[in-house]
């Protein structure tokens, strides 16, 4: 998950670069700022565990669902203004679309979860990327 949300967070620093919509700019700012803070969580878990803790540049080495193509990213870097915003709001939702499915393969395998702190992760994965595809869907229903 920490290279998921890591490129997350390279597709969220190039709206403001592509003349992105003031109000998407905000968005993908929320994304990012959340999305790096999920990332330290997640590390500190990790090395909180005696396990490795990867970093950010991992995004680009370890597909997971929902996560962008290479052809997918070209087309976003490539992208401004109104298209960029329609392509960034697509993609996004599918990016947290495979978001949630870790968060629900998580839960259905047995006995993973179980420790407090991942429980309360994945949940709040869950409660917030919900929330935000629902806001995505409305943005793109509005260009």
């Amino acid at each position: 998950m920490i290279a998921h949300h890591a490129q997350a967070i390279y597709m969220s620093r190039l709206a403001a670069g592509h003349d992105a919509s003031e109000h998407l700019v905000k968005f993908a700012q929320k994304i990012d700022q959340s999305q790096q803070a999920e990332i330290r969580l997640m590390q500190q878990w990790l090395r909180a565990n005696g396990q490795f803790a990867p970093d950010t540049s991992a995004w680009r080495q370890m597909p997971m669902p929902g996560m962008l193509t290479a052809e997918q990213l070209q087309q976003l870097e490539g992208a401004k203004g109104a298209d960029f915003d329609r392509l960034f709001l697509t993609f996004m939702i599918q990016h947290h679309e495979g978001a949630l499915k870790m968060v629900s393969d998580l839960f259905a395998t047995p006995l993973a979860g179980q420790d407090v702190d991942v429980s309360v992760f994945a949940n709040d994965v869950q409660t917030v990327q919900t929330a935000e595809i629902g806001t995505m869907r409305r943005m793109l229903s509005n260009l």
